[in-house]
């Protein structure tokens, strides 16, 4: 959690940042927060999925659904290596959800918009999920790009050739880079890689909506630092820069 702190200590965090030239962020529960309805929709989706697929009952398709997750790092990789399961369809059908009940974040808008060098969007959704989400937020102006499962050849986050084919097709310097994540695994990787890691927790007083397995509290070696309020840790790695 980001607590408050003085100066110094503001100081302290913001030089841990300094040489970063290049912002990365995951888009589900980190670039809106995990209290929202989005995920839940989308992780529904995907029960419904593999429901009309199998003819299965809810129960058992959501633990397929989960096992598929946590061994292959997404739900689809696990159907298109298992079952031949086209992506383009499976991707168009999760995502058709109603993002209506999102707001926009200005503040956080202004927030990434005042960081220094390029801005990124990593994850294992669709592109065009990751458009339109952050179009609903009102930050999709400030990136430069968003690389997606497709573009990853639908290797996910956690496995190691999904980042690597995100350094290659963006030419970024992992140490010269920060990753803002909400899974604390995904970070194994990029903090080996010498990127600068942080662990984006749900707001204080909402619970988890991760499985049990994912759920994380910053002490990993792989986490540098933790919050729970994304735009205020952004805002106070500018403001320490700026004039008083």
């Amino acid at each position: 959690m980001t607590e408050p702190a003085d100066e110094p200590r503001l100081l302290t965090i913001a030089n841990r940042f300094a040489h970063v030239d290049t912002w990365v962020f995951d888009l589900d529960n980190t670039l809106y927060p995990a209290s929202s309805d989005l995920w839940p929709k989308i992780d529904h989706r995907i029960t419904l999925f593999m429901i009309r697929l199998f003819g299965l009952d809810g129960m058992s398709s959501r633990a397929l659904q989960k096992h598929y997750y946590k061994h292959y790092g997404t739900t689809l990789r696990g159907l298109m290596t298992e079952h031949g399961v086209d992506a383009d369809a499976f991707l168009k059908f999760v995502h058709d959800i109603d993002r209506s009940s999102l707001p926009p974040n200005h503040s956080l808008a202004a927030a990434i918009a005042a960081l220094p060098g390029r801005k990124l969007i990593l994850t294992n959704g669709s592109r065009e999920h990751a458009l339109d989400t952050a179009k609903q937020l009102a930050i999709d102006h400030i990136f430069e790009d968003v690389f997606d499962i497709v573009a990853a050849d639908f290797i996910a986050k956690p496995h190691e050739g999904a980042y690597e084919r995100f350094f290659d097709r963006h030419a970024i310097e992992p140490k010269r880079s920060a990753l803002f994540e909400d899974i604390a695994r995904n970070l194994i990787i990029p903090h080996a890689r010498g990127m600068t890691t942080v662990l984006v927790t749900p707001e204080a007083g909402h619970e988890e909506k991760r499985e049990s397995w994912e759920i994380a509290h910053g002490r990993e070696p792989h986490v540098d630092f933790t919050t729970n309020d994304l735009a205020g840790f952004l805002e106070g790695l500018t403001a320490t820069s700026q004039p008083q």
